[in-house]
């Protein structure tokens, strides 16, 4: 039964973030909203935790594949919980100390490594400040830190389940359930 739930868990989470990048690119096609490099690299973190989500439940592992699949869904989330939070940081800062404008993305990776492009991009820009639209008064950055701290929790409590019930489990050849050992 623990399997079942988990490959649901994992097909109900592929949902979810296909939803939200379906919206991603509904705001950036279809309403005209331009994301900057954080955007870019909360989609990328998105798209990789679905991406994993959908291999899980298309896969079905075991525990230990289970505990894999979770363990990399939480770096997916913990990536996009940092840049989301970084942007929120961002936001909240006035717009006279970042630099005004940001160079082309494609220009940025090919004279710079992408560890640098995306220490540039943590820097920020006023593009990354700029709050374009809203939903019950919260910033895009804003849901998507709320999606990614609720992914972040979620596969922690599946981890954390995997591990007690595997601690759980006798060491040695006795029944774990002591009423059926008698029988």
């Amino acid at each position: 039964m623990s399997l079942a739930c988990s490959r649901s868990l994992f097909f109900m989470v592929f949902v979810a973030g296909a939803l939200a990048l379906g919206v991603s690119y509904y705001l950036e096609y279809a309403v005209g909203l331009q994301p900057c490099g954080m955007c870019l690299l909360q989609r990328m973190c998105l798209a990789l935790l679905t991406g994993v989500c959908l291999m899980a439940s298309v896969h079905g592992p075991g525990r230990f594949g289970s505990s894999l699949y979770w363990l990399l869904g939480l770096l997916c989330s913990l990536a996009g919980t940092v840049t989301a939070w970084r942007q929120v940081l961002l936001q909240g800062d006035p717009l006279q100390q970042l630099s005004p404008c940001s160079p082309d993305l494609a220009d940025l990776f090919a004279s710079n490594p992408w560890v640098n492009v995306v220490q540039q991009m943590f820097n920020g820009t006023a593009d990354c400040a700029r709050i374009s639209w809203t939903l019950f008064d919260l910033s895009l950055p804003e849901w998507s830190l709320l999606f990614f701290v609720a992914m972040t929790i979620l596969s922690v409590q599946q981890l954390l389940r995997v591990v007690w019930i595997a601690c759980r489990r006798p060491l040695s050849g006795e029944s774990s359930h002591p009423a059926l050992a008698g029988d």
